[in-house]
């Protein structure tokens, strides 16, 4: 769980900066939540959270999204089945984000899990939500610097291919360079957020 900013929109995903991505997605073979939809997911991480004192919740995934934010049914399983669920707790924007399950649905139930988990934790007295969903540093990133994902600071599209990456990283460099006219904090920004794009390439099999 981390402090960050949230994101505009519940599509793509936009994975918090800072956070740790699973190298495997991993299923288990007696896994007693197969059966739950996404609808369903989505509604027991909302009625969780609600339960916590959470508001303006965005769930964050690589489904479209309907008006209200949340993903349309009978999509196809996403190739990244990360989930990042955004959030404010007592006025403080948190982050709960997994990708460990091969499901979107596995996903969201996971960390609807986690929350309860949590909360039988404050019914023993030993200590508050507040204090265990303050025990995540804020890591900085292009997300929360700029406000801006890898994918928007190269201008490209969030499932574009390792040639277009470089491509369009070779490009945007002839501007943020500082021997070309550009800054030291620009040519950052875009360097990580090429190394961002990069790793998630070769998450996705590309």
């Amino acid at each position: 769980m981390r402090t960050v900013a949230p994101p505009k929109e519940s599509y793509p995903l936009s994975w918090p900066d800072g956070w740790a991505r699973s190298k495997f997605s991993r299923q288990h073979r007696d896994d007693p939540y197969r059966s739950i939809s996404i609808g369903q997911g989505c509604e027991e991480v909302v009625a969780e959270l609600r339960r916590i004192g959470a508001t303006d919740i965005i769930i964050s995934s690589n489904l479209q999204a309907r008006l209200d934010g949340k993903p349309y049914s009978n999509q196809a399983e996403p190739g990244d089945h990360g989930i990042a669920v955004y959030f404010q707790l007592k006025n403080r924007p948190t982050v709960l984000a997994c990708d460990k399950w091969n499901r979107v649905s596995r996903n969201l139930w996971a960390i609807a899990k986690h929350v309860e988990a949590l909360r039988g934790q404050e019914r023993w007295g030993v200590g508050s939500i507040e204090q265990a969903f303050a025990g995540y540093a804020q890591l900085p990133g292009v997300g929360e610097t700029s406000g801006m994902s890898w994918w928007k600071e190269l201008g490209v599209a969030v499932n574009a291919d390792a040639e277009t990456i470089k491509s369009a990283y070779y490009q945007r460099s002839k501007e943020t360079h500082p021997d070309k006219g550009g800054s030291h904090e620009a040519q950052a920004r875009l360097n990580e957020a090429f190394e961002q794009a990069m790793n998630q390439n070769g998450r996705n099999g590309g």
